[in-house]
């Protein structure tokens, strides 16, 4: 019955995210905001509730494993599986924008959240013992720099709002009424397909003796990184894969600094040593990513299919362990 549960809860969290987006979208066309600010504010946040809705719900009911390795994990997923398969279909390219700001900003934030989770604490990692705490001081921090990204980010699309809105993509107008009932059912979509998805998961943990950890950096990551993965594969099918990599950095960054800012200063989060380690992992994959698309602007398909490898690797490496 949990595997049954565990699917609902995914497609109630892809279809409410996906519900959510298109009447958030079609109220701020109303509204008459521009569509560059839509693609930045709300599509983005709409493609992160999944993530949000688990880890959120996981904190509230004291399951901090399953809220970390769910970020963690869809991370890591995003960079290395999100854009190993869009490279495959297309070389993806990366504005040099992107490559200047916000990519550095999301290898920033990682490294942040490693100095917080293992409590600044070097000796205390290579004992491999003890437990860590992500505290309520560490997600008001987070949440202060998700404002600062947020405001930097909208600011900036604002003063270039004239270039960006030719090609820009139109987001369809819903009726008002039906705007609403698109809005609350898809919040109402993500809010109980998280609360399926942390109980299917714990009970499929407890069931095979596996960890939460390990549940939430696998089915839970991969189940949540789907909007992520849909959205990039179709703009690499278009040829817009510049989009691929784009969404896939800003998301990471709201992941971290909006989901775990909540959940930490909803509960603060006890940690174990491996997820000090899987922080070092997604810093690791971050730089490896990083490299490759500053090298020649664009990852290219062996590239992408190395990056799937390491996938791989990870996977075996969180099997084992």
């Amino acid at each position: 019955m949990d595997y049954i549960l565990l699917i609902l809860g995914f497609v109630l969290l892809i279809k409410g995210a996906d519900y959510f987006v298109d009447g958030s979208s079609s109220v701020a066309r109303i509204l008459k905001v521009p569509p560059i600010i839509i693609g930045l504010t709300v599509v983005a946040f709409g493609t992160s509730m999944p993530e949000l809705s688990v880890s959120v719900t996981a904190a509230l009911k004291g399951e901090n494993d399953l809220a970390v390795s769910n970020v963690l994990g869809s991370n890591i997923f995003n960079l290395l599986v999100v854009l190993g398969c869009c490279a495959l279909v297309n070389p993806v390219q990366a504005k040099w924008s992107l490559l200047k700001k916000e990519f550095p900003f999301s290898i920033f934030v990682a490294v942040i959240l490693l100095l917080l989770n293992s409590d600044f604490s070097v000796s205390k990692v290579l004992s491999g013992g003890g437990t860590f705490v992500l505290g309520r001081w560490g997600g008001i921090l987070f949440l202060i720099l998700f404002g600062i990204f947020l405001y930097a980010t909208v600011r900036e699309a604002l003063l270039s709002r004239g270039e960006a809105e030719e090609g820009q993509e139109e987001y369809k107008v819903l009726p008002p009424a039906r705007s609403a009932v698109y809005i609350v059912c898809g919040l109402a979509g993500i809010v109980l397909g998280g609360d399926l998805v942390v109980n299917s998961a714990t009970g499929i943990a407890v069931r095979f003796g596996l960890s939460q950890t390990f549940i939430g950096l696998t089915i839970v990551a991969l189940g949540t990184s789907l909007p992520e993965l849909v959205t990039s594969m179709v703009a690499a099918g278009k040829g817009e894969n510049d989009l691929a990599v784009g969404n896939v950095v800003g998301s990471n960054i709201f992941n971290i600094l909006l989901i775990l800012g909540v959940s930490a200063t909803i509960t603060p989060i006890v940690l174990d040593v491996t997820a000090v380690y899987d922080t070092l992992i997604l810093i690791a994959a971050s730089l490896i990513v990083y490299g490759a698309a500053l090298s020649k602007r664009e990852i290219r398909r062996n590239e992408g299919a190395l990056f799937l490898l390491a996938y791989l690797t990870f996977f075996v490496y969180i099997l084992g362990r």
